[in-house]
């Protein structure tokens, strides 16, 4: 499957998949806490649907993006 770098994850911060991996290599966050602490580039802060389910309901959520920087996939 291929993920498409502009797509949406947190809607709230309008930040994309490539804004959110872009953080995660940046300053090499490694845990979902780490990620939502930082205070550099806020996301999962207001409506919290990208933590779990996605905005959509469909699981394209932080966890899946930074799983997917982990894996060197994006």
């Amino acid at each position: 499957m291929r993920i498409d770098p502009e797509r949406l994850i947190c809607y709230c911060n309008d930040l994309t998949v490539a804004d959110i991996a872009d953080v995660i290599r940046d300053e090499g966050f490694t845990t979902l806490d780490e990620l939502l602490a930082q205070n550099l580039c806020p996301m999962g802060n207001t409506c919290e649907k990208c933590r779990d389910e996605g905005y959509e309901n469909d699981g394209f959520n932080l966890p899946m993006v930074l799983s997917l920087v982990k894996q060197g996939r994006i």
